[in-house]
């Protein structure tokens, strides 16, 4: 990268929006971070509103250039991540949004998906997409909002509406009004993806009962989607070239280019993903199989195993009951207590995914008496965040045929010691945790970089990465036994 050329990463998460400005040696230079609302209409649901998403996005922006001293001219390319699943429908004229987003967090297709699977339809699905039937993924989604929101359906069969993703509603956006694209990363978390042929599946679009026209056109994860115009912060014309689901960028900026290598990333939920190379992996244990990113004419696939709550779960305790102020003050909270006291949390405030798929479960606090304090509780938080990644970790060991060395972390959780310490213990491996966090926006960075010409290969990205901690098991055998047999009981009770 040539110097004095910038790369702009927007990283569009659950709970807020982040933006990055990256230099030439792939330093991160300015940044912009806002939080947005999330709407509950009622149990089980949660929705956000698209114009507060980009609203968001304009002002971090503008942030992100001020902090690096920069104006718009400076920006060579812009890369893209984003929360998944969650899944919007506006006005392809207007770009009028037609209902608030629903976010891949909400439930209320859970009925929907047990449908399907009396149907006895799951295995085909499993077969093209890589995934369950689960309320989890957009197409069940998008089903209810074409069902439920008034002309909705109409104006999905003429093509007047347009279904998208995060990332496709940013660019879209950006674009303004002038492309309708998605990657083959997000698209292959949908449900209408066939993860071989890489295109929508017309079989799939008629199960869901889901219009074509109303669909984005399906990229790969580094070219140009299309150019900046009409922005606030940002003149015309700058490539937006990059766009990788959070998960997957997260991968790709922890350089797991090798089939094998694996990261954990901690955010509003919990998502370890392992490269398994150019060939899909079917998963027998309950884990997922996912097209990791396409570049030029290689597709690189990856297993990934998600549980729903892990940040949200420190939020809950700060918001929900009130034990802290700042999610910040967990680690020392929790670390006032040698162990938990044998209290178990099962963090299924959203149900269990991976490799439950248990959509009705409940999130649990087992093992609790007069001794149990507010410190016994937050230990036993960070404790079931790590307790249920080593399921993941276990149901992948055994899909791979694998043994996993170790595995990189990334994500705010990941800066707790204590929780990486005890993910370690649990795991029987090491936790790597690298320098820079941010690794999603990295990954993000990266592909709009290549796909502009900023950089010449993913190769690159190597001598950006660098280890910060490792974290090795210390815990001893018989502990570490008790631990996991605790945790299997509470979640058979969740």
């Amino acid at each position: 990268m040539a110097k004095g050329r910038y790369v702009l990463a927007i990283d569009q998460g659950t709970t807020g929006t982040h933006v990055a400005v990256l230099d030439g040696r792939v330093r991160v230079v300015g940044k912009g971070y806002r939080e947005f609302t999330q709407h509950f209409p009622k149990p089980g649901q949660v929705e956000h509103d698209l114009e507060d998403i980009w609203a968001t996005v304009e002002r971090c922006i503008a942030q992100a250039l001020r902090q690096a001293g920069l104006t718009g001219k400076d920006i060579s390319a812009i890369g893209i991540t984003n929360q998944r699943e969650t899944t919007g429908l506006w006005d392809r004229a207007s770009g009028k949004p037609l209902h608030r987003a629903i976010v891949w967090q909400d439930r209320r297709t859970a009925p929907h998906c047990a449908e399907l699977k009396a149907r006895g339809v799951e295995a085909d699905v499993r077969r093209k997409t890589g995934l369950v039937l689960d309320p989890y993924f957009s197409a069940t989604k998008l089903s209810w909002l074409l069902t439920h929101v008034k002309g909705a359906r109409r104006k999905a069969e003429t093509g007047e509406a347009c279904f998208g993703t995060i990332d496709t509603w940013l660019v879209y956006k950006l674009t303004d009004h002038a492309a309708h694209v998605t990657d083959v990363s997000n698209a292959s978390r949908t449900l209408l993806l066939d993860i071989t042929t890489l295109d929508w599946d017309d079989a799939l679009c008629r199960l869901f009962d889901v219009p074509r026209r109303a669909l984005p056109k399906v990229a790969s994860s580094a070219e140009v989607y299309g150019t900046t115009r009409g922005m606030k912060s940002l003149p015309d014309g700058i490539p937006i070239a990059g766009m990788a689901g959070d998960q997957q960028a997260a991968l790709f900026g922890q350089a797991c280019f090798s089939p094998g290598e694996a990261k954990c990333t901690y955010g509003t939920g919990a998502f370890l993903l392992m490269n398994t190379g150019e060939t899909p992996v079917q998963s027998t244990a309950g884990l997922l199989t996912t097209v990791g990113w396409r570049i030029g004419n290689k597709t690189t696939y990856a297993l990934e195993g998600s549980s729903f709550i892990a940040g949200a779960a420190v939020q809950w305790l700060r918001d929900g009951l009130g034990l802290i102020r700042k999610a910040a003050e967990v680690e020392q909270l929790a670390a006032g207590v040698k162990d938990s006291g044998g209290v178990v949390f099962v963090p299924a405030l959203a149900g269990l995914g991976a490799p439950h798929w248990r959509p009705g479960a409940r999130g649990l606090f087992m093992g609790m008496d007069r001794g149990t304090t507010r410190a016994h509780l937050a230990r036993a938080v960070l404790e079931g965040m790590a307790l249920q990644i080593n399921d993941l970790a276990s149901a992948m060991r055994q899909d791979s045929g694998r043994d996993i060395p170790a595995f990189k972390v990334d994500g705010g959780a990941a800066a707790n010691d204590l929780l990486m310490q005890f993910q370690a213990d649990v795991l029987g491996c090491a936790v790597v945790r690298p320098k820079n966090l941010e690794t999603k926006s990295l990954g993000a960075a990266f592909l709009g970089g290549l796909g502009a010409g900023v950089w010449q290969s993913p190769e690159a990205i190597r001598s950006a990465w660098a280890a910060d901690r490792t974290f090795r098991p210390k815990m001893k055998p018989e502990a570490r036994r008790q631990h996991l047999e605790r945790w299997a009981r509470a979640v058979e009770r969740a």
